[in-house]
């Protein structure tokens, strides 16, 4: 049997029409593949090729995933009452962060959020409280919440602001003495953590979060775009004016 180029043959056989594979005998099998492997190892370049094809492929499918997952869950998303909204609520662009207090990338990307929304002037925001890093990210948020409940959303965005930037061990002292540091009422804070709904928020979050396959944080969510990590403020704007120009 006279073989074609590798490549060539096994477009061929990639017609039905055509020759099979399991039509070959064992010497031409064996033969077939030593030319398959002769030409990939001389020309190894056909391989990066290949996985870099596999790679995007796998990419799309994952964006194409992610953005049915934001479309199936947009109203728990963007219009939970659970969730603090901060920026501008009548912005043009949504940004959603499931976030966690002792997450280290989470607080590294804080100030970048923060500088995004003040630069920008039309971004409406939706912290996500997500604890996933233990008992002290669970405390830290269960008393963030409780803030909210008890003192209103300007007092929420100051503790969760401070819990970003806070070092050291999250207890209930540390926690209280953070609020009294920062004016806050801390025994109408303590006495709103028996609160049912501060539970019902973090266990929607993790439901919601369960729903879309997110396990980690940040977890950003950009109009339709899931975007899982931290990325810094350049990024962000990048994102969101692509956003802006599809909408035009």
């Amino acid at each position: 049997m006279k073989f074609l180029a590798p490549l060539a043959l096994a477009a061929t056989l990639a017609t039905p029409a055509l020759a099979d594979l399991t039509e070959l005998t064992d010497a031409e099998r064996a033969a077939f593949r030593a030319e398959v492997r002769a030409y990939l190892l001389d020309n190894p370049e056909v391989l990066m090729e290949a996985i870099a094809v596999l790679e995007q492929r796998q990419a799309n499918a994952e964006v194409e995933r992610d953005q049915m997952a934001v479309a199936a869950n947009a109203d728990a998303l963007f219009n939970s009452a659970f969730d603090w909204v901060g920026g501008n609520p009548e912005g043009d662009v949504t940004i959603v962060e499931f976030f966690d207090y002792r997450c280290g990338y989470c607080r590294r990307v804080h100030p970048d959020v923060e500088a995004l929304i003040e630069f920008d002037g039309n971004i409406r925001y939706i912290a996500k409280e997500f604890p996933i890093l233990g008992e002290q990210s669970v405390l830290a948020s269960r008393f963030a919440i409780a803030t909210r409940i008890a003192l209103g959303d300007d007092a929420y965005e100051t503790i969760s602001n401070a819990l970003m930037e806070m070092r050291g061990d999250m207890t209930e002292a540390s926690l209280i003495a953070l609020a009294e540091e920062n004016g806050l009422d801390s025994q109408a804070i303590t006495a709103a953590l028996s609160d049912p709904l501060v539970d019902s928020t973090i266990g929607y979050n993790h439901d919601l979060a369960g729903r879309m396959q997110i396990t980690g944080t940040p977890t950003f969510i950009f109009g339709d775009q899931m975007v899982r990590g931290a990325i810094g403020v350049d990024d962000m704007q990048r994102i969101v004016a692509a956003i802006r120009a599809d909408a035009d």
